[in-house]
């Protein structure tokens, strides 16, 4: 499936300013980044709270795979059937 990019809404701080509001609802309701801008640049990006968590959930992932990462690298860790065990002991209790 094709995703089509749409363009960027860029609005000025000023207008933000004026309508924060309805600005802030649009943001919400579209789920699609302000970029706001000061003096003909930008200066911040504005996005909803649930796209804002989610990017932050994804860094959480990230940074636990680099982890992983670097404890290969440095040997350290815990063999793939230990894991597989203890993840079906939390599926058993119900704790994930």
């Amino acid at each position: 499936m094709i995703k089509i990019q749409r363009a960027p809404k860029i609005i000025p701080i000023s207008d933000l300013r004026q309508k924060a509001s309805h600005i802030i609802k649009g943001v919400s309701s579209s789920k699609q980044p302000v970029f706001i801008t000061q003096r003909g640049r930008a200066a911040a990006v504005m996005v909803s709270m649930e796209a804002y968590e989610n990017t932050q959930h994804e860094l959480d992932i990230l940074r636990l795979l680099a982890l992983g990462e670097k404890e290969i690298e440095a040997g350290v860790g815990y063999e793939f059937e230990e894991v597989l065990k203890e993840a079906d002991r939390f599926l058993e209790d119900g704790k994930l």
